[in-house]
């Protein structure tokens, strides 16, 4: 793999699980990632299976910006997306689609992330909800699907897969990655978390 955050996240870091909902996904070819088809094992991650290709589409979003270290970035990206719910429901707008979270950037002392919840629809002239929910919208790019079935935690092994499958194709990234969460568990150890890993393409 090419992209310096992900070799950033697979080696220095090793526990990265890369970001909340929300794209309008076409698919390029007509045949998805398999979704896992048993139950997740906590003691044993489910590898990630070889990448879907993807379109990601723009859409309005409501987003909050922060910054975590390793071991808080599931709490805080979970207390963002609550932060971010709340600004939504407080201005009467509706959800559209699964919470997601991009990765911007990764370090030695943690990640600095995007939480973002899509909407249907953005109040035309604002650009804010509040002094730290604004709005705007999700990424597009082109970009390949992967899966992470079981706990947070345990993410790195999925990245370590993804790693070397996109080393193994000789595929481009960019640096930034999406989690997308299908749904929300309270604690980063609940093995029946599900998320979507989009690597965007260069």
């Amino acid at each position: 793999m090419k992209s310096a955050v992900l070799k950033t996240i697979a080696g220095a870091v090793m526990a990265f699980w890369l970001l909340g909902a929300g794209f309008a996904l076409a698919q390029s070819t007509p045949t998805p990632a398999p979704e896992a088809t048993t139950a997740p094992n906590p003691d044993q991650p489910t590898p990630a299976p070889a990448g879907a290709s993807v379109e990601l589409t723009a859409r309005p979003c409501a987003f909050l910006e922060g910054k975590a270290n390793r071991d808080e970035i599931y709490a805080a990206i979970m207390g963002a997306l609550a932060t971010i719910r709340a600004e939504i429901d407080k201005a009467g707008l509706k959800p559209a689609d699964h919470p997601l979270a991009v990765f911007l950037q990764a370090d030695d002392d943690g990640f600095k992330y995007r939480a973002e919840i899509p909407v249907d629809a953005a109040p035309i002239g604002k650009t804010e909800l509040s002094a730290s929910v604004k709005l705007g919208l999700t990424p597009a790019s082109k970009a390949m699907r992967f899966e992470h079935r079981g706990a947070y935690d345990d993410i790195d092994a999925t990245y370590e897969a993804i790693t070397a499958y996109l080393d193994e194709k000789g595929i481009d990234a960019q640096d930034v990655f999406l989690e997308e969460y299908l749904n929300e568990v309270k604690t980063s150890d609940d093995p029946n978390l599900q998320v979507d890993i989009y690597v965007m393409l260069k």
